[in-house]
């Protein structure tokens, strides 16, 4: 599978999927960027999704996703990736008086505010900087990995990594995105009243930048490990997107060291 000819849209995706798509960078690509004014241009983009997102209910969406998709253990271990303010792990907390949550994203910046904030006295939280890509972390440490509203910043070859890293580290991996559909850019207007013009901007990106159900079932089949996938619709346009390990590979199986050979050579840095 060639990355610089994968199409978000999936194999056979018709042409005008492929006028859709677009490669522009959104504002929150630019958090840790060396630049104060993009940097700060990041985090205004940043505290506008935010706002859009706690406006639209979406992290109790995802809260009750991840804790119907984690099943019922007393005590569920459960890692949130990408995490941006935090604000779903505060849903889980809230909404599961036993979990306990790793909260974690790559950037550095957005760590030091979780453990500046509520997030870091909390006793059942563990914050932590995780590469959704390469997850520092022994296999099967959580129940459940989740993944929400950032798998569209992710090159094909990071998004492989990313099922493959996953579904290692915990025993199910959640992600949740946009739908892919021309017909969801009528929600950006919506994001500008309830966000502003950062969201706005940054959403239209998001939209069609996102991934169809059949281009995440051939990367994660093509991840380097026994990936099994289940993709759907979720109201009012999330794509619910669940997985976990088959049947393990065996030591130094060669497909999976030829991914993760592939891999690490095709993967530029990872934003999360």
């Amino acid at each position: 599978m060639h990355d610089g000819k994968f199409s978000r849209g999936g194999p056979g995706a018709p042409w005008w999927d492929r006028l859709y798509e677009t490669d522009r960078a959104e504002w929150i690509d630019f958090v840790d960027h060396p630049d104060p004014r993009l940097a700060e241009r990041a985090r205004r983009g940043l505290r506008e999704l935010d706002r859009f997102q706690r406006a639209s209910l979406a992290y109790r969406t995802f809260s009750r996703l991840a804790l119907a998709e984690v099943g019922r253990p007393r005590e569920p271990r459960i890692l949130e990736l990408g995490a941006g303010r935090g604000h779903l792990t505060e849903r889980l907390l809230r909404d599961h008086p036993t979990a306990h949550v790793t909260v974690s994203d790559i950037s550095p910046d957005s760590v030091r505010a979780f453990r500046a904030g509520p997030l870091g006295d909390h006793p059942r939280v563990t914050v932590r900087v995780i590469d959704a890509t390469a997850i520092d972390a022994p296999d099967r440490t959580w129940d459940l990995a989740v993944f929400t509203m950032s798998l569209h910043h992710l090159q094909p070859a990071q998004v492989r990594m990313v099922f493959r890293e996953g579904t290692r580290a915990a025993h199910r991996l959640l992600v949740i995105d946009a739908w892919r559909h021309p017909a969801y850019l009528a929600v950006v207007p919506l994001l500008f009243l309830l966000g502003g013009t950062a969201a706005a901007h940054d959403g239209a990106i998001s939209l069609r930048k996102a991934y169809h159900p059949s281009a995440l079932r051939a990367l994660a089949a093509d991840c380097g490990a026994p990936v099994r996938l289940r993709c759907g619709f979720h109201p009012p346009g999330y794509l619910v997107a669940c997985a976990h390990r088959g049947a393990p590979l065996a030591p130094g199986d060669g497909a999976a060291a030829t991914a993760r050979a592939r891999d690490r050579r095709d993967a530029g840095p990872s934003r999360t």
